[in-house]
């Protein structure tokens, strides 16, 4: 049964499912994200069953989201296919138009992107249209992109690394939760900054330093058993050193 009928009959406001009936875009878009997230996963690990099957959770999403649309009289799940072949299609003109191969592939289609965005777009910003609901990692390098198209942007590190300095003090000299919280997201702003300089992605980075960090844990509370919760933080601290040693 093809999945967009499926669907259908999950939908369908008689015989379908009360839980799939009663939801909507607001209520499905966390799913949508962490099934993105999941992907990721799978994608890092090397799993490929798993990606086959959170590609699968993914794709489902997708299939939601066009079927509560197409309800409501707005597009299918064949409109979408179809939108996204379009695009791809217009925005290789070198491989389906006929144009002479370019090596700057990517920068001519953020080009043929920026001028799709100017015609729908009213707001004339270099930052329009990056979505408020990305993970603020993803935003903040997105913004910091846009605007380093513009020629605002470091010319090296140098001056990233004095930025994160000088934001890293102004977290120190923060009196109120209030300004705590504004010099921290600064910080954090400065460091995706640099990463982005390093040709480095934020989140993955982040992701791994995460994931490097639960190894670490892990091993602590694996080497003291029952008493790790009991001992001193002086004492935690040596059984992550012999963590970290022997990786």
């Amino acid at each position: 049964m093809p999945l967009a009928t499926v669907m259908a009959r999950l939908r369908d406001p008689l015989n379908g499912c009360p839980w799939d009936i009663a939801q909507d875009f607001a209520s499905i878009a966390p799913y949508t994200i962490e099934e993105a997230y999941e992907v990721a996963d799978a994608c890092q690990r090397g799993d490929m069953a798993a990606l086959r099957d959170e590609l699968g959770d993914l794709l489902l999403q997708v299939a939601f989201h066009a079927r509560m649309a197409e309800q409501l009289g707005a597009f299918g799940l064949q409109d979408v296919i179809d939108g996204i072949t379009a695009k791809m299609i217009r925005r290789h003109p070198h491989v389906f138009a006929g144009s002479a191969p370019r090596a700057d592939g990517h920068a001519q289609w953020e080009a043929i992107k920026a001028a799709e965005r100017a015609e729908k777009e009213p707001d004339p910003s270099a930052l329009a249209g990056v979505a408020i609901a990305l993970p603020a990692l993803l935003r903040a390098e997105k913004l910091q992109k846009r605007a380093a198209r513009t020629g605002f942007d470091w010319p090296d590190t140098v001056g990233v690394v004095a930025k994160i300095v000088e934001e890293l003090d102004e977290v120190q000299a923060a009196v109120t939760p209030a300004e705590r919280e504004d010099e921290v997201g600064d910080l954090l702003f400065a460091c995706v900054n640099l990463a982005r300089h390093l040709k480095v992605d934020p989140e993955v980075a982040l992701r791994g330093a995460n994931a490097k960090f639960e190894r670490r844990f892990r091993g602590m509370e694996d080497l003291a058993g029952d008493e790790f919760a009991g001992l001193a933080l002086e004492e935690k601290e040596v059984l992550w050193g012999r963590v970290k040693g022997g990786e």
